[in-house]
């Protein structure tokens, strides 16, 4: 019996889920080397080029790790950390019993440009939602927000209002969020940055450049510049939750 599944999906799909069951049933464990690809054809039916391309895909994605001249093998498990969590920026300011407001400097629909196309891992061409948003506590402006939302996700995102809803609280609703990234960087605030946050020109800023997925496709590239004196970024987490995966 053919032990792949009857799914409406291409060959090597089928073979990615079948390899994937085995490594999340522990059947084939971390580190294992997996069946030689003359192998995989035996016990698959399928052709050297579909098992190929599967074990590939898998490489790249992270499961597998294929050494020339030796073989396959289950890739171990990449260690994680976490330093902040994705937060609503007016549920914060709430907390602290501050009153947030926000002013939309651009809201539209762009071209990507090439860097923008590699940010989202396409080769495009795409069009993004592009926004510039100002977040103010109680009139005094924190954080710069500009984000670029993949339109293909959420095709409406140039056409809504952010000074009644915040972009956070639209996208929570609009598409499932299902990982995300974060690079910090302190940077010199610029002119236009410096005019926006009421700082002047150089002073130190936090830069929070953040993409997050929804499922396999990059869902939002955000660039968060908040006033380095009065804004900090941290978050408190149980160490249970990295072990776990969570």
């Amino acid at each position: 019996m053919n032990p792949l599944s009857d799914a409406p999906s291409p060959l090597y799909e089928r073979v990615k889920d079948y390899v994937l069951a085995n490594i999340g049933s522990g059947k084939w464990a971390r580190d294992r080397k997996l069946p030689s690809e003359h192998e995989l054809v035996a016990a698959l039916g399928v052709s050297r080029m579909t098992i190929n391309r599967a074990l590939r895909e898998l490489t790249s994605q992270g499961y597998l790790l294929r050494i020339q001249g030796v073989g396959t093998f289950v890739a171990p498990p990449k260690p994680q950390s976490t330093l902040i969590e994705v937060a609503n920026i007016s549920s914060e300011i709430a907390a602290r019993g501050g009153r947030h407001t926000a002013r939309v400097i651009l809201l539209e629909a762009v071209e990507a440009t090439a860097l923008l196309l590699a940010a989202f891992e396409t080769s495009g061409p795409m069009t993004a939602g592009h926004s510039l948003i100002l977040h103010l506590e109680d009139d005094v402006p924190v954080q710069l927000e500009e984000r670029f939302v993949n339109s293909e996700l959420v095709p409406d995102y140039a056409r809504q209002d952010f000074t009644g809803m915040t972009t956070y609280d639209y996208l929570q609703q609009s598409m499932p969020m299902t990982e995300v990234e974060h690079v910090i960087s302190a940077i010199p605030a610029g002119i236009e940055t410096a005019e926006l946050l009421q700082l002047k020109e150089g002073e130190p800023c936090l830069m929070l450049h953040r993409r997050t997925w929804s499922g396999a496709t990059v869902a939002t590239v955000n660039t968060l510049i908040y006033a380095g004196s009065r804004y900090s970024l941290g978050s408190r987490y149980a160490t249970a939750a990295l072990s776990s995966g969570v």
